[in-house]
C-alpha cells in the first residue's frame, strides 16, 4: 500500500499431533548477484528458485541457490519488484509495487532474456501489492483500495489480460484499506481454486475466494490493527490450514505487538494466535515448509528470520539481519534480505 513506501526507505500441528523435526535446520548464506533488498521469493522446485527486489533486482538459480543469474528488465533498476511468481525455470511472472504506472506486471518465457510487459496500473490512486497463480494461466493481483473500491485484478490467460473485477464481486473496502508490499505473500493459493488475500492497514482483514478469484468475501481476523498494522503474509498448506503473520509497520525495527502471528485450520474464519519470535521488527512473510512435517515454518522481517518446528509454539533466530522474501520446496527455505543477502534452509 502508499504506507508500503515506508519499507523502501527501511532499507499442520494440533495439540497431541506429531511435530516436525527434532533437530535444527541447516543454514547456509549463498552467494548473491544482487546488492538491494531481495524482497520476494519463490521456489518452483528443491532446484529452480526465482527472486527479485529493489533496483530493479531480478534473480534465478538452477541449482538450489549455490548460484544465481541476474536479469535485466525493460525498466532497467527503476523499478521495486516486489513480488515474482513462476511455474518453470523458463516462465515467470514480476510485479513491481508504486504509485499509477509504476504499478506493473511482466512475464518471461525464455528464462529472463526478454519480459514482456503484461499489465500498466491506470489508476494514479491505486497501488498494487503481490499476486498469485494457481496454475501456470489463472492468477489473481491485489492493491490497495482508490476510488472507494477494492482493486482485485484476475487473469485466466496467464497474464495476456488482466481484469479489474467488479465491485459487486469484491469485499467493499475500509476508508483507506491496502496491503502491505512486504514480502509478495499478501495474495497466496490454498489450492487451484481457493485464494486468500491479507489486509494491512487497517482492518487485519482476510479475503477468501473459493472460484480462482472471481468473487470474493471478507473475514475479520483478530491481528493487529491500526493506521500502520496489519497482517503483511500469509501461507496455506491447502484450502483450510494456514499461518499468517502481521505487524506495525511504522516500527520497522522494532516493533513488540503480540497479535502477529496465527493458525487457522478453517480457512481463516477463526485463528490461534501464537507467540511472536524473540526479536522486535516487523514481520514481513512466512511460509510452511511442506516436506519437513506438519507445524514447521520459517518467519522473515525486519528484526530477522526465525523457524519453528512446532506450529508458532516457539522460534528460534535464523539471523537478525533484515529479511523479506521467503519460499520453500519440500525440506528446504529460501530467504531473501538486505544488500542482496539470500540464505538456504535445509530440515
Amino acid at each position: 500500500m502508499t504506507i508500503a513506501a515506508v519499507f523502501s526507505a527501511a532499507i499442520g500441528v494440533s495439540a497431541g499431533a506429531q511435530a516436525g523435526p527434532s533437530t535444527p535446520p541447516r543454514i547456509v548464506e549463498l552467494p548473491s548477484a544482487a546488492s538491494a533488498l531481495v524482497q520476494a521469493v519463490h521456489a518452483v522446485n528443491e532446484q529452480v528458485v526465482w527472486a527479485s527486489g529493489h533496483k530493479g533486482t531480478v534473480l534465478r538459480s538452477r541449482d538450489g541457490g549455490r548460484t544465481w543469474e541476474r536479469f535485466e528488465t525493460p525498466a532497467g533498476d527503476t523499478l521495486e519488484y516486489r513480488d515474482i511468481h513462476a511455474v518453470s525455470a523458463d516462465s515467470a511472472w514480476i510485479l513491481s509495487s508504486g504509485d499509477g504506472s509504476k504499478s506493473r506486471i511482466y512475464r518471461t518465457t525464455n528464462g529472463g532474456a526478454s519480459w514482456r510487459l503484461q499489465f500498466l496500473n491506470p489508476d494514479s490512486a491505486a497501488f498494487y501489492d503481490c499476486f498469485s497463480f494457481g496454475n501456470g494461466t489463472t492468477g489473481v493481483a491485489y492493491g490497495d483500495a482508490s476510488q472507494k473500491r477494492t482493486n482485485l485484478l484476475r487473469t485466466d490467460d496467464a497474464g495476456a489480460t488482466w481484469t479489474l473485477l467488479a465491485p459487486a464481486a469484491v469485499p467493499t473496502p475500509l476508508p483507506g484499506e491496502g496491503a502491505f508490499a512486504a514480502s509478495g505473500l499478501c495474495v497466496v493459493h490454498g489450492d487451484a481454486n481457493t485464494v486468500f488475500v491479507a489486509t494491512g492497514a487497517p482492518g487485519a482483514r482476510l479475503f477468501r475466494s473459493r472460484d480462482a478469484g472471481r468473487s470474493w468475501i471478507v473475514e475479520n481476523t483478530p491481528f493487529t490493527r491500526g493506521t500502520a498494522a496489519g497482517m503483511t503474509g500469509l501461507s496455506f498448506a491447502n484450502a483450510t490450514l494456514g499461518i499468517a503473520v502481521g505487524a506495525d509497520i511504522n516500527r520497522l525495527r522494532t516493533d513488540t505487538s503480540q497479535s502477529v502471528v496465527g493458525i487457522t485450520r478453517d480457512a481463516g474464519r477463526t485463528w490461534e494466535m501464537r507467540p511472536r519470535p524473540p526479536l522486535p521488527g516487523a514481520l514481513a512473510g512466512v511460509t510452511w515448509v511442506p516436506g519437513a512435517g506438519p507445524g514447521v515454518a520459517v518467519a522473515v522481517g525486519f528484526g530477522g528470520a526465525f523457524y519453528t518446528l512446532d506450529e508458532g509454539r516457539s522460534w528460534t533466530t535464523i539471523t537478525s539481519t533484515v529479511t523479506a522474501g521467503v519460499s520453500a520446496a519440500g525440506r528446504t527455505v529460501w530467504i531473501g534480505g538486505a544488500n542482496g543477502k539470500l540464505w538456504r534452509l535445509d530440515f
